[in-house]
């Protein structure tokens, strides 16, 4: 991932934290079963708060392509919602997902999910993996 910091990031079986994240939710994403809200929290979830029920993933099920109106991007919603999962405090829980925000507009330009699809979905999974990476970066570099 062109913002993962290798030097930061921990490894476990030679992949650090955020890329096994990543690689999950775009595995999750590419799979079908689950959109980019899901597959972000999911695989945020499955790595920092493994104990927490599959049924928590159901929350993001109205998330998907912008909520439905096309406003903000589902793997944003579901990395804010992953944040809000793990992390107890609430103005760190809300410093997170500003940040979150920040770095998504950074890299796409706008966190608008029909701004970012109206050219198609091609790039959504580019986007729900490389979101669920940075939340993990995110969660790593606060604990």
């Amino acid at each position: 991932m062109f913002w993962l910091r290798k030097n930061v990031a921990e490894k476990v079986n030679g992949e650090s934290v955020a890329e096994k994240v990543a690689n999950e939710a775009e595995g999750f994403y590419r799979s079908g079963k689950m959109h980019c809200a899901e597959a972000v929290l999911a695989a945020v979830k499955n790595e920092f708060l493994p104990e927490a029920g599959d049924e928590l993933v159901h929350l993001a099920s109205g998330f998907g392509g912008g909520s439905g109106a096309g406003c903000i991007c589902g793997a944003v919603a579901g990395g804010t919602m992953a944040i809000g999962l793990v992390v107890k405090d609430r103005k760190l829980s809300a410093a997170l997902t500003k940040e979150l925000h920040h770095w998504f507009k950074e890299q796409y330009r706008v966190t608008c999910c029909k701004a970012l699809t109206a050219d198609g979905k091609k790039r959504c999974v580019e986007f729900t993996a490389n979101t669920a990476g940075k939340v993990a970066e995110l969660l790593q570099q606060k604990q």
